[in-house]
């Protein structure tokens, strides 16, 4: 049966490739699933299949105008050697949890896991849709969208891409990889501000008709690569699959037994492909929301008001530093009845007032989640008792949802609920703050960034990826930074209108 999406905003619905190629409805709506489709094999089938065999019985569901051998070739070229582990996602147990390991890809971040295949989506796409304009996609990063979008989008054919990101806000590797993206259709641009900033100019620009119709004189159209695209919240369901059918079939789990899942949450999209799955049929008991000093989410689950209205915090997970966190609107719909006026409203509020607040009929549909924060310190802590007990490193943001779980234990008592612990992103990323945590001797500025690097890989006995080492002496090729309020010039600067 065919899905159709729905934007968030309105009655109005396309088809799963209109969506992709559109990524945000013209209402400035999120596409959302007029329902979400149920499993058709059982879990022990796709405990025998491979990570891109489980992608396509759960993506085939959604997607339901691409044909099998299109959405079977997308998958192929998503999944290969890009990826440093023919796994793609492996698990490594420690501590009593399981670390899903979701940085094996080409950027050694979890973005790369749907970003690596939405190229392909969206090519086939707009072939599907007989697009006659030259797609440019438009994107905004708190640190690991913009290098993933940027490297699955490099000189694909009948595409830009133009980032932008805060130019103090990301890691020193962060920006690395950015600036030094070859590929003559990418840009990146630094702008003066913060994550919201760069994300609420990249909305205004997506519903500027003004602009519109210039782009559209000049033979583009925009579509963007953030997680607002469908195109990349479904095949991040994969991985919560693909993980649990992969406990099932190493016997960590017993048929019907029900997982925790914890993911560290800035836009939300991360853990709202979680509660996708869970609503798909998977045996999911609590969905735990982790959120760093930007605890924006955290107060949500806990009050039913979000309010955006608080200081922004610069922490040691930046991809986490995010007071508006655009993927929570689909679930507002969703908890809203699938109310696109009552969606609306709370969206006007929020670009208004800069708050809303839930009725406590909505607030009692949200009991799968529960949610929670940590602070930079007791990230830090988890860090370095989790390497000190099992040698086992993770980076800043999956210590946050590690220290989180550890607050949910102790609050609920359930502590022998098998827990998978998304793990979004390598320690390579963010060497300075991960080796600090584990001693404070490497905060000291005389070490330099690549110093840090083949520390880490010695302390921590790891391979150095090759995401970073081809980033060790390549040379900058992006340089242009601007002020939250020129990125419409830049835009039409670099496209020639």
């Amino acid at each position: 049966m065919e899905i159709l999406y729905r934007s968030t905003r309105s009655n109005a619905s396309v088809s799963a490739s209109q969506a992709i190629l559109k990524g945000l409805s013209e209402d400035g709506g999120l596409f959302v699933p007029e329902r979400i489709p149920q499993l058709d094999k059982t879990l022990e089938e796709l405990g025998s299949m491979t990570y891109g065999e489980v992608a396509y019985e759960v993506m085939k569901l959604f997607l339901t105008d691409f044909t099998e051998e299109e959405l079977k070739k997308c998958i192929a070229n998503a999944y290969d050697s890009k990826f440093d582990t023919e796994v793609i996602a492996p698990m490594a147990e420690a501590d009593g949890a399981y670390y899903l390991e979701l940085f094996h890809g080409k950027t050694i971040a979890f973005k790369d896991m749907a970003l690596s295949i939405l190229p392909h989506l969206m090519i086939t796409a707009a072939a599907k849709n007989k697009a006659d304009k030259e797609i440019v996609i438009l994107t905004a990063t708190s640190g690991d969208t913009g290098k993933a979008a940027l490297a699955g989008f490099a000189d694909v054919p009948g595409t830009k891409i133009i980032v932008f990101y805060p130019k103090n806000g990301v890691s020193p590797i962060q920006e690395k990889q950015m600036v030094t993206q070859k590929g003559a259709n990418t840009h990146v641009v630094g702008i003066h501000g913060n994550f919201d900033d760069a994300q609420t100019g990249v909305k205004k620009l997506f519903s500027d008709k003004e602009l519109e119709k210039e782009m559209a004189a000049g033979g583009y159209q925009f579509s963007s690569a953030n997680s607002i695209n469908i195109g990349r919240l479904v095949p991040q369901i994969v991985y919560y699959v693909y993980a649990y059918v992969q406990l099932l079939a190493e016997g960590k789990l017993a048929k019907g037994e029900k997982i925790n899942v914890t993911v560290p949450t800035g836009n939300f999209g991360n853990i709202l492909a979680a509660f996708y799955a869970k609503n798909m049929g998977l045996p999911i008991n609590k969905l735990i929301c982790a959120s760093n000093e930007n605890k924006v989410l955290y107060d949500f689950f806990s009050t039913g008001e979000y309010d955006r209205n608080r200081e922004f915090v610069l922490t040691s997970s930046p991809s986490m530093d995010i007071l508006i966190s655009s993927n929570l609107e689909r679930l507002i719909y969703r908890i809203a009845g699938n109310d696109p006026e009552k969606t609306a409203d709370l969206m006007k509020a929020l670009g208004g007032d800069g708050k809303y607040e839930i009725t406590p009929e909505m607030k009692a549909q949200l009991g799968d989640f529960y949610g929670n924060y940590a602070k930079e310190e007791e990230g830090f802590a988890k860090i370095r008792a989790l390497y000190e007990d099992t040698g086992y490193v993770i980076d800043t943001h999956t210590a946050v949802a590690a220290a989180v779980y550890d607050k949910y234990k102790e609050a609920t008592g359930d502590k022998d609920t098998v827990t998978v612990i998304a793990s979004t992103a390598s320690p390579f990323k963010f060497t300075r703050s991960v080796l600090q945590a584990i001693d404070p001797k490497y905060a000291d500025a005389s070490w330099g960034d690549f110093e840090l690097v083949d520390e880490l890989a010695r302390i921590a006995n790891v391979e150095i990826p090759a995401a970073i080492e081809e980033i060790r002496t390549a040379p900058v090729l992006h340089d242009t930074v601007c002020e939250k309020d020129g990125m419409k010039d830049v835009v039409k600067s670099f496209l020639g209108l």
